[in-house]
């Protein structure tokens, strides 16, 4: 499964399956008790989704958070006290994961790692339990709304709730070589039709024509030989396909049919080295993939941390490299990690929040092109977005530069539709 942003990565996000949810999640009385006694271990409990239909995205998150774990306790863990990483699963489900953030709550652990593309439908639990809440932003605006100042995004630090339009991608896809562009989401999912309309009208904002603008494709569609025809009447040469990875795939499949050849496709998700050599590979080729991620590729002091931990721990391969869901694992428990050595293995949970809140610069050792500052970023964009573009090359992603690549936000924009 995808994930979102309201910036110009455009995750697609799970939030769609949030549209009939509401229901079926019931209250819960958190405590508020210290991290640890003394000597005890510290508990971090991280949510995912290991079954449903974010399986394909999210089963492999445990391996970032658990690696993560695994080096700190190598270092002697928190002041002597050792961490005991429990992860457990949302199903990909409006209901169970009520079910998870309570049995998570019920552990008394230190904070919780989100990993879940639906913690947006549990996040007042945690918020009412005064628990710490790290991980990715890609699930909903609990982030940077107003009450929920216990969530910290390990990944971006906070989230504008309008979700503006940025001007990086339109600029990419200007600059590599785009005049008319067609942008794609799901019907079902908000953050993907927000992603489709954010790149579209970026690409304008840059000088570029709108050519089709479609947000009613099927949730998961493979049925993609009817908008390739389309983009070949309208004279389409940019691609955005914010849709899951097998959506992806058939779009550019059906692209190559209907004979047209793009001057860039940007795919929001698919940089995994899973799928090199695959089927899909061929299709995909000449195509452009997010990460605001540091790739492996462009080794730094944080890659090489995180490489020989996934090596050791998780038993990667040496061409291997982590896909979206298990940076984001590995980032959330990082920065929990980082509250907990600041506050102190048993300090309270009030303490922890305090502590990651006065963070004035963190960027994951360098995993992150910008640096956050938590004291005073709360409801906002970080003042510059970036990522790299990895182009599907003949056997390898290749950076397109070894620098990111940066946009920001289009001031009075929102792509908030309601």
């Amino acid at each position: 499964m995808g994930k979102l942003s309201g910036r110009y990565r455009g995750r697609v996000g799970l939030a769609a399956l949030a549209f009939t949810a509401g229901a079926g999640i019931t209250s819960l009385a958190g405590g508020t008790a210290g991290a640890a006694a003394s000597g005890s271990p510290i508990t971090l409990v991280m949510i995912t989704s290991l079954t449903g239909e974010g399986s394909s995205e999210f089963s492999n998150a445990p391996a970032g958070f658990n690696a993560r774990i695994a080096l700190q306790n190598a270092q002697g863990g928190i002041d002597g006290h050792k961490i005991n990483g429990v992860v457990l699963d949302d199903q990909t489900s409006p209901t169970q994961i009520a079910t998870a953030v309570q049995d998570a709550i019920s552990k008394n652990p230190a904070g919780i790692v989100s990993t879940s593309p639906l913690f947006f439908l549990a996040d007042k639990y945690p918020q009412q339990a005064g628990l710490p809440v790290t991980g990715g932003f890609f699930d909903g605006p609990e982030w940077g709304t107003t009450g929920f100042t216990n969530m910290f995004a390990s990944d971006v630090g906070s989230v504008d709730i309008k979700y503006p339009v940025n001007t990086a991608i339109g600029a990419f896809m200007k600059a590599h070589g785009g005049t008319v562009a067609c942008s794609y989401g799901y019907s079902i999912s908000p953050s993907s039709s927000r992603s489709a309309i954010g790149t579209n009208l970026s690409f304008v904002h840059a000088g570029g024509k709108s050519g089709v603008l479609d947000t009613s494709i099927s949730f998961g569609s493979v049925a993609m030989t009817t908008p390739a025809l389309t983009a070949k009447q309208k004279g389409c040469n940019a691609f955005y396909a914010g849709l899951d990875d097998n959506s992806n795939d058939a779009l550019a499949t059906a692209l190559q049919q209907e004979g047209v050849k793009p001057k860039v496709m940007v795919f929001p998700t698919g940089y995994d080295s899973q799928v090199i050599g695959t089927p899909a590979w061929k299709a995909i080729q000449g195509g452009y993939f997010e990460t605001e991620f540091r790739p492996f590729s462009l080794p730094n002091a944080g890659t090489t941390q995180m490489k020989a931990a996934l090596d050791k721990y998780a038993h990667f391969s040496a061409n291997e490299f982590p896909s979206f869901s298990q940076y984001e694992s590995w980032l959330g428990a990082d920065l929990m990690i980082k509250g907990l050595q600041m506050a102190g293995p048993t300090a309270s949970h009030a303490a922890v929040v305090k502590a990651l809140r006065s963070i004035k610069s963190y960027n994951g050792n360098g995993l992150l092109p910008e640096n956050i500052n938590y004291t005073n970023d709360f409801g906002k964009d970080l003042p510059k977005s970036c990522g790299w573009y990895m182009k599907a090359e003949k056997t390898s992603f290749v950076a397109v530069s070894s620098q990111p690549w940066c946009g920001t936000d289009i001031p009075g924009t929102t792509t908030v539709s309601g």
